[in-house]
């Protein structure tokens, strides 16, 4: 099932970077289609959005209700059955407790001039969360995007998932209404995150858009950024899994499909230095493939984009490790210590047979929202500080700006900025 690469040439740098990248040129540039309807959207508003609602989803009804009303969402969310709700509560607790130890504190201090120096944080007013939906329809995308929202103080969180024809999962209203969503409107796609970005008569205009969606939602969200904050520009999900011969090959392969189910360009990496263990993982995943409810899109992911890394050397795993920059990184080794000491770059990690990457997507505590598509080289995971905006408050006393201003003053006229310079030495002059 899984290619093999041999990383233990000169050539093997070249070859796995090879791989990494194909996926990427896989995922086609939709720029000049979402930036026609980005442009109809902000012209034409709600309208536009229901068109595009229609054309899109193929929803057939005339309905003109963007929004879910009350009602509605008591109904739905009472749908919901027992266990589903009671597992919904227990990660809800979780995913809050983790994140309210994110929290950072503003700060003020003097120096030796009297100058008071402080630094502020304040949460975002509006916050808009897309949550997919059709067979990507994810309660716990709700969670892990409201929040660190709410940790923060964010007090008007809105949330859009496709639903025209109100054919929703309850859950996804149930942790919706937990998290004390203001509104929850039925559209999604580009056309969407354009309404949320600019603003309609029924879509709240928000200050950041997070959450995930298709090539088409990930596009949107990158043309509007600087109009309006995002997450990120999240690709299809992925794994690498790190595992020597005391690793079990049946963990291994149910972790490797776990990610593949999610999508045909998910990416399922094993990195090991058993060869065996690469023959058994192999076995292991078509007799679990068999059974599964997922299997032509797990089998197809496999396929282009699952691949198996034989080398001997521990640094060379840590090497492997930070080229990938993976989203997900399980270690089921008998030197995992040693890996974490050199990872720099990944966007979660499992450590240990008991700790699958499927229990960090619910219900461990940390966020799911991560980095991927090796941006886990310059970025992280999303978190309360994502909801945050700092400024600073700079008081500067008689005294500071007498003991300062000669350095300004210098400085100003090094980079030939002479108005600078001399919005300080009339201050000095004035005040002798």
């Amino acid at each position: 099932m899984l290619k093999v690469l041999k990383f233990n040439k000169e050539n093997s740098i070249k070859a796995l970077r090879f791989f990494l990248d194909k996926r990427k040129f896989i995922q086609k540039n939709q720029t000049s289609t979402v930036s026609r309807i980005i442009k109809n959207v902000k012209k034409n508003g709600d309208q536009a959005v229901l068109n595009y609602e229609k054309k899109f989803s193929n929803v057939k009804i005339k309905s003109s209700k963007i929004l879910f009303s009350k009602k509605e969402i008591n109904k739905i969310s009472n749908k919901i059955n027992n266990d589903t709700k009671k597992s919904i509560d227990l990660a809800y607790s979780r995913i809050k407790k983790f994140h309210s130890k994110q929290k950072y504190e503003s700060f003020s201090f003097k120096d030796k001039y009297k100058n008071q120096l402080t630094y502020k944080y304040v949460p975002l007013e509006k916050v808009g969360v897309y949550v997919p939906g059709g067979t990507a329809s994810y309660p716990s995308t709700v969670l892990m995007n409201c929040i660190p929202a709410i940790v923060a103080g964010v007090k008007k969180i809105y949330l859009t998932t496709p639903s025209l024809d109100s054919n929703i999962n309850p859950a996804i209203i149930y942790a919706a209404k937990k998290c004390g969503v203001k509104k929850i409107y039925k559209t999604g796609g580009a056309h969407t995150i354009a309404a949320l970005a600019y603003g309609t008569k029924k879509f709240e205009k928000v200050d950041k858009i997070v959450g995930p969606g298709n090539a088409f939602v990930a596009c949107a969200k990158k043309e509007v950024f600087g109009d309006v904050g995002i997450d990120m520009v999240a690709g299809p999900s992925e794994v690498s899994i790190v595992a020597d011969k005391s690793a079990n090959p049946d963990f291994v392969a149910a972790d490797l499909i776990a990610q593949a189910e999610h999508d045909e360009n998910a990416q399922s990496i094993l990195v090991t230095n058993n060869k065996n263990l690469i023959h058994l993982v192999n076995l292991s995943l078509k007799k679990q493939l068999s059974k599964l409810p997922k299997k032509k899109i797990a089998a197809r992911s496999l396929k282009n984009f699952g691949l198996a890394i034989f080398t001997d050397s521990k640094k060379k795993i840590i090497e492997i490790i930070n080229m990938i920059a993976p989203e997900h990184l399980e270690l089921c080794t008998n030197f995992n210590q040693e890996i974490i000491k050199g990872v720099k770059n990944a966007g979660s990690i499992f450590i240990g047979k008991f700790s699958p990457e499927a229990i960090g997507d619910y219900i461990a505590g940390p966020n799911h929202v991560l980095p991927t598509s090796g941006s886990a080289r310059f970025s992280s995971g999303l978190s309360v500080n994502d909801f945050l905006k700092r400024y600073s408050l700079i008081k500067i006393t008689k005294t500071g700006i007498e003991r300062l201003g000669a350095s300004v003053i210098n400085l100003a006229k090094h980079e030939n900025l002479d108005g600078h310079a001399k919005s300080v030495e009339l201050r000095l002059k004035k005040e002798k």
